[in-house]
């Protein structure tokens, strides 16, 4: 992609945002829209778009580095070109997390004010999590494995719904699994 006769391009705009701009041509349009104010705003308008795919597989939307340099090598050798190393990225997804023995958390939203939280969970293979009771609506959807809730055996793709003040004496996974929770900070384990 060369940089076009006419300053504002919403397509360099859109690659810009996906990090798919080679360095070079990165850095200028860097520079154009250091004094472009119509095509910060559409760049302004794009971000969130490119943030909303956080929520997806991370392997899908930002492969590992190593993945990514194989790619750009192949695809150098098929077309003839030279390798372009994938841009530094601009940010940081968050970190998994083990908040007690076989129970890993990567936190995704936190809403104070409604005490709610939204998370990924993966629990290890023979992973348990303890007793606990909902002081808010739980709204559980299984990604990968299987879990057990109290005689209920969620599959990938199952969704679980708990009331409040309901509660679930054992939730456990045989296999391991990940699944995307949301619950309250408020929950009483016991």
């Amino acid at each position: 992609m060369s940089m076009p006769a006419f300053p504002c391009d919403r397509e360099l705009l859109a690659a810009h945002v996906l990090q798919a701009l080679p360095p070079g041509e990165a850095a200028a349009l860097e520079a154009h829209l250091a004094g472009c104010t119509h095509c910060r705003r559409e760049l302004e308008q794009l971000d969130p778009v490119v943030a909303a795919f956080a929520a997806w597989p991370t392997d899908l939307l930002r492969p590992r580095s190593a993945l990514q340099a194989r790619l750009a090598g192949r695809l150098a050798a098929e077309t003839g070109g030279s390798v372009v190393a994938p841009p530094p990225r601009r940010h940081r997804d968050p970190e998994w997390e083990e908040v007690a023995p076989g129970i890993l958390v990567k936190m995704l939203a936190h809403d104070h004010e409604r005490h709610l939280v939204s998370m990924l969970v993966r629990l290890v293979p023979g992973g348990e999590y303890p007793p606990h009771r909902h002081a808010a609506v739980e709204e559980l959807h299984l990604l990968e494995g299987e879990l057990w809730i109290d005689d209920r055996k969620l599959f990938p793709g199952d969704y679980n719904r708990a009331e409040p003040g309901t509660g679930d004496q054992r939730v456990w996974s045989e296999t391991g699994c990940t699944c995307v929770l949301v619950t309250s900070t408020r929950d009483v384990l016991g």
